[in-house]
């Protein structure tokens, strides 16, 4: 892929966040940007951040596969991450990630014939007190079932975009992408999506109240 004169003003305002002599430390940005463009981290999206930032292939390449948020097959309009950690999967979330595998007929990190989505087993989410959780582009959908998740899926593949438990309202991921590069959100009003859910403030809240009452 040849990356468009645009991409590269994208990728150098990226690099001018970090000091003149710390501009590696701008390629974690740049592997979300160039998934924005081109859905995962390709070949040439790994030399593209090696020439600008003045890497090596190999240095750019050891980092894109040491995370797993970089992709290096194709992912679908949709990234759908079931955790299955302790918590999560003695909660549902091992029957949760069986069902949806079976619906979609594929498995992890693998997408569906149609591109519209990408199914990964994810290993924590981070959320264990809404437990089981399935994020999808990295928003989050608590408490699930299999038949909550199931209907979920059915949505997204009717090209809906069911509005996320907490946080923003659903985008795509490559759009989720250029959001984790640094680039500011262009829909009207999204800041104020999704306040945070009750077990979120458990713990303040108690804090607050504790020695006899608010502080």
């Amino acid at each position: 892929m040849q990356f468009s004169d645009a991409t590269r003003a994208d990728a150098q305002a990226i690099i001018d966040r970090y000091p003149a002599d710390r501009s590696r430390s701008a390629l974690l940005p740049m592997l979300h940007l160039v998934q924005s463009e081109e859905g995962y981290v390709s070949p040439d999206g790994i030399a593209f951040c090696a020439e600008i930032l003045g890497l090596t292939k190999a240095e750019v390449g050891a980092v894109a596969t040491f995370y797993t948020m970089y992709k290096r097959e194709p992912v679908g309009e949709h990234i759908v991450s079931v955790c299955t950690n302790t918590l999560c999967g003695m909660l549902g979330g091992d029957d949760i990630y069986a069902a949806v595998k079976s619906e979609l007929g594929v498995g992890h990190n693998q997408t569906t014939p149609d591109g519209k989505i990408t199914l990964e087993h994810a290993e924590c989410l981070a959320a264990c007190d809404y437990a089981p959780v399935v994020t999808v582009d990295y928003e989050f959908y608590d408490q699930q079932s299999v038949e909550s998740t199931l209907g979920l899926v059915e949505a997204l593949r009717a090209g809906e975009k069911p509005m996320p438990t907490r946080g923003a309202r659903l985008c795509s991921f490559r759009d989720t992408e250029r959001l984790l590069a640094g680039f500011p959100d262009p829909r009207d009003g999204v800041v104020d999506d999704g306040l945070p859910g009750a077990p979120s403030l458990a713990g303040l809240q108690h804090a607050q109240t504790a020695d006899g009452g608010d502080r």
